[in-house]
């Protein structure tokens, strides 16, 4: 069952991620990147106040991130989401611990957790050692494609 998660109202529940982080949005994305791949699950987030000219949708993976226009919210992007899956909305996970988010999936029929259960659920799941395709997609890099990844997604260069 995928998911589709209020971004914002997840970051404050998970340790190491702060909203005033400039990059809590890409360290969020980095966390679900692994949880979709473990779990073998699809995840649309929702980020509130894009910059100007930033306002998209960029897929990552099985995670697919929706940055939304500064003068509307991410509340309000998820629950037009929800109404354009119409009857299909029972399928999917709502992720947020916003009553107005909450209500807009029951009543549209779809299965919600708070951020908070789900928080518990993430950080378990990337807890666990990598997979074995996991491991391979690592061992398969040389060192330079490691430092070029590193580079364009802002890494320390550490490996675990």
């Amino acid at each position: 069952m995928p998911y589709i998660i209020d971004g914002h109202n997840l970051i404050p529940k998970l340790p190491g991620l702060d909203l005033q982080d400039i990059d809590d949005e890409l360290k969020l994305i980095e966390l679900l990147q692994t949880f979709c791949q473990r779990a073998r699950r699809q995840a649309e987030v929702y980020f509130d106040n894009a910059p100007p000219g930033f306002a998209r949708g960029q897929h990552f993976g099985a995670v697919t991130a929706h940055f939304v226009r500064q003068g509307t919210t991410a509340d309000a992007a998820i629950q037009r989401r929800l109404e354009r899956l119409g009857k299909t909305a029972k399928n999917w996970t709502v992720v947020s611990s916003d009553g107005q988010v909450q209500a807009a999936a029951r009543a549209l029929r779809a299965h919600y957790i708070s951020a908070e259960t789900f928080a518990q659920t993430l950080l378990k799941v990337s807890r666990e050692a990598p997979t074995e395709n996991e491991r391979a997609v690592w061992d398969g890099l040389s060192q330079a494609e490691v430092d070029e990844w590193l580079e364009l997604f802002g890494g320390d260069g550490e490996r675990e």
